[in-house]
């Protein structure tokens, strides 16, 4: 079993959601964006997607957007974030992690070189967003063919017709974007997520996680009564826009990060 599917797994028998927690890697440099990394397991979070930097990501609203122009501007790269990664993994080898972002920075390292380094390093998934599934052939089919999930983004404009295509080759959990638009967006009625989760699972045994716009306790435990797991983004990057200190960014994290993995916890009683 992978790390997703074994942490999956054991959710499953506590009853409970997974808190999934987004950051950027190098956000606000790397050793502070480090700190949080390592820092997060034991501050409740289940899963982590670490977003790789980019110049243009068009799926992020202006908090990521702001987090990915730190990152750049202290000279983050993939290589550096998959050192990350292998940092990491020197004291942490069950969480599971995965990497967010889009295919320009991969297909500049080259596929091939870029899983090969993944799988060293300990990346469990990949989700890239600008990548459909008419391009499988491109990355999806290759990482899952090196050990690697490829996680798939679903969302309210995705129909009954397009779900099938979608979740073809997708693996590791099904992301469920419960607002159209832009991450950090507003957030969805608990009817229409319900509602969402009801027609997801009748396509799908993956676990169904569920994110953009969640970023309060409460607004997470109301999630983790309906899904798999949540995930929790901007909330978490705003801390990083705000502190003044880089220990003020690393405590203003993790606090956020425990209070939400309260919120998550307590949510089925």
């Amino acid at each position: 079993m992978s790390r997703l599917q074994t942490r999956f797994e054991q959710l499953k028998q506590e009853n409970r959601a997974a808190l999934v927690t987004f950051v950027t890697g190098g956000d606000p440099d790397y050793a502070t964006s480090l700190a949080i990394l390592k820092g997060l397991p034991d501050a409740g979070a289940d899963i982590i997607e670490l977003g790789m930097p980019f110049t243009d990501p068009m799926a992020d609203g202006p908090a990521i957007q702001l987090a990915n122009i730190r990152a750049l501007a202290a000279k983050q790269d993939l290589t550096k974030t998959l050192q990350m990664v292998r940092e990491f993994r020197q004291g942490n080898t069950t969480t599971p992690l995965v990497l967010m972002g889009y295919f320009n920075p991969i297909h500049k390292m080259g596929v091939e070189r870029f899983l090969a380094e993944a799988v060293e390093a300990g990346v469990d998934g990949l989700i890239v967003v600008d990548l459909p599934p008419e391009h499988n052939e491109d990355l999806c089919d290759p990482a899952q063919a090196a050990g690697i999930d490829f996680i798939r983004l679903t969302t309210p404009t995705t129909d009954d017709k397009r779900l099938p295509t979608v979740l073809n080759g997708s693996s590791g959990f099904v992301y469920y974007v419960s607002v159209a638009g832009v991450t950090g967006a507003g957030s969805a009625t608990l009817e229409h997520v319900e509602e969402a989760v009801a027609r997801l699972k009748r396509h799908t045994d993956l676990p169904l996680c569920i994110g953009f716009g969640i970023r309060t306790p409460d607004q997470a435990a109301a999630i983790a009564r309906l899904a798999d797991g949540v995930v929790v983004g901007s909330a978490l990057i705003d801390q990083i826009a705000n502190a003044e200190t880089s220990e003020q960014a690393v405590k203003g994290v993790l606090g956020l990060c425990r209070e939400l993995s309260e919120g998550v916890r307590g949510a089925r009683g």
